[in-house]
């Protein structure tokens, strides 16, 4: 699936990219991204690409895994297309990645609202995975204009748009390294009962992450198909009043010290049970006392 810019393409659309000297990129990830491409040591192209995209040279943009494709408009009537490769992570290195999401409680959250958490790249890492292509040979970058440079000016612009396109949706990071959204949260989400037995069996967990509120069921076991629903457990009965008192355990004090006589704790509770009962009535207690 790939993810298009919402631009209407033709020189209408000019005016959308940052001009003049605002930054490219607003945004830390989207910056991270620039200043990855900077690194590559491309000089004077680069920056020729960057005035490009400042002057909304790119007329579309199209994200993919692994894929960027675009038209930039040059010198000529015809805009040139571009595309822009890079190899994704794998199914197993995206494995590992969910997993990291999975121990990452904010991180889909973070995205969703528009973010990027900060250790993102981090976890990443962690999965063996680079988010950012490190070199500029990790990259496969071809333009239809009679440049024989790599990358010409409009191979630089298209990389520069797609920093900006970053900064309003953070998610077409992801989906040029694999994934789409729904596809990523797919995987989150805890994982469907397929067995008959399973099919038929009470509300129960089923696969959900360590950060799920204990209690909380994502599974009624309807179905597949039909939509699955929370399920907040019951609450519990409040402890007799008398169950502090048995976890005190006995208090060191002589009955005969012990205004009204008796032991401590039988005092104590009789005071607890009279108290529940008062709280428990509040309105039968103000409707007498209006009576009166």
């Amino acid at each position: 699936m790939r993810s298009r810019d919402p631009r209407p393409s033709g020189p209408a659309s000019r005016g959308n990219p940052r001009k003049g000297r605002a930054p490219i990129a607003a945004t830390w990830w989207s910056q991270r991204f620039t200043s990855v491409l900077e690194s590559y040591g491309l000089g004077a192209r680069m920056e020729r690409g960057r005035r490009y995209a400042r002057g909304g040279q790119v007329l579309s943009l199209e994200v993919a895994a692994g894929l960027l494709e675009s038209r930039v408009q040059g010198s000529r009537r015809s805009p040139y297309r571009v595309t822009v490769q890079s190899k994704p992570p794998t199914k197993a290195q995206w494995k590992a990645i969910e997993r990291v999401f999975g121990e990452r409680m904010g991180w889909a959250a973070r995205l969703l609202a528009g973010e990027v958490p900060g250790d993102l790249e981090d976890g990443f890492q962690e999965a063996g995975v680079a988010l950012f292509p490190s070199r500029w040979s990790d990259l496969k970058a071809r333009c239809s204009c009679p440049d024989d440079e790599v990358p010409c000016k409009h191979i630089a612009a298209t990389l520069y748009v797609f920093a900006q396109r970053l900064d309003g949706d953070p998610w077409l990071l992801l989906a040029w390294r694999g994934r789409e959204r729904e596809a990523l949260l797919e995987t989150l989400r805890p994982a469907a009962m397929t067995s008959p037995a399973a099919m038929s069996a009470t509300p129960r967990l089923c696969g959900l992450p360590p950060w799920w509120p204990e209690g909380i069921k994502a599974c009624t076991g309807e179905p597949l198909g039909q939509e699955r629903r929370l399920v907040v457990p019951e609450a519990q009965p409040p402890d007799p009043p008398a169950r502090v008192l048995e976890r005190l355990g006995p208090l060191d004090v002589p009955d005969g010290e012990v205004p009204g006589g008796g032991g401590l704790m039988e005092q104590l509770d009789l005071l607890y049970g009279a108290l529940l009962k008062a709280a428990a009535q509040p309105e039968d207690t103000e409707a007498s006392s209006t009576d009166r």
